[in-house]
């Protein structure tokens, strides 16, 4: 058994105009989406959705996970830092040194985002979305391994990254020291049961360190849980 992870989900104040950022940016379409909130589905190989959903808390600290962005030369980094900007983005100093070569950003809301430079070995293979990189211990890596079916690409000096057989972004754990962490995660992960039996998914998730944050499921069918980190996800019915 496995899950398949379907979409990250971005806490919104305002989705619509954060999904029209996100948009212009990747290049999505903005799709239907199931209850509240704003859908945007890849046409590469990203292998997941981005959903909006509403949110009155502002977003406070930075995130634990932020989108790495490809370039494919000096100029392309240019043109993918600039068209951000115009769509809304702003700099962003999350204590990078001036003489790293990849530009942070932060969309309309605040949530970090880079835009790494060319010749970036460790991305090489991967399209425009390069990798999801979080805060996050080595076992947490080990982890979503498990949970996702996904292949360790990475394990080196306690810092990990999965990738999805068919290709598509890297997910990546920094490793030690993990940041603590302080409210609820503003980014947090959907899956589905492969085979289709949420229960029996739920079960196999807690048997791999996962927590259970709720007693019944939510409103849309979702059950609630955290990882070895602490950082929530849901486990939604097979639809």
């Amino acid at each position: 058994m496995a899950s398949q992870l379907v979409a990250l989900c971005f806490d919104a104040n305002d989705p619509p105009g954060l999904a029209r950022f996100w948009a212009g940016l990747l290049g999505w379409e903005v799709a239907e989406s199931p209850g509240d909130g704003v859908e945007l589905r890849p046409d590469d190989d990203t292998g997941f959705s981005l959903r909006f959903l509403p949110t009155d808390e502002p977003k406070a600290g930075k995130n634990q996970a932020h989108f790495d962005l490809t370039s494919a030369s000096p100029e392309d980094q240019r043109q993918t830092a600039a068209r951000a900007l115009d769509l809304g983005a702003r700099h962003v100093d999350v204590g990078q040194r001036p003489e790293e070569p990849h530009v942070v950003l932060a969309d309309p809301e605040g949530n970090e985002f880079c835009v790494i430079e060319p010749g970036n070995d460790f991305l090489a293979e991967c399209g425009f979305v390069g990798a999801l990189a979080c805060d996050g211990s080595r076992e947490v890596g080990y982890f979503w391994a498990e949970a996702l079916g996904w292949p360790l690409v990475w394990d080196r000096d306690q810092e990990t990254a999965i990738r999805s057989p068919h290709g598509g972004p890297k997910i990546t754990w920094g490793g030690p020291p993990v940041p603590p962490k302080v409210g609820r995660n503003r980014l947090r992960f959907d899956l589905v049961p492969v085979d289709g039996d949420q229960g029996a998914e739920v079960d196999r998730l807690v048997s791999l360190g996962a927590t259970r944050l709720d007693v019944d499921r939510d409103e849309a069918g979702r059950v609630v849980l955290a990882d070895p980190d602490g950082n929530e996800f849901h486990v939604l019915p097979r639809r």
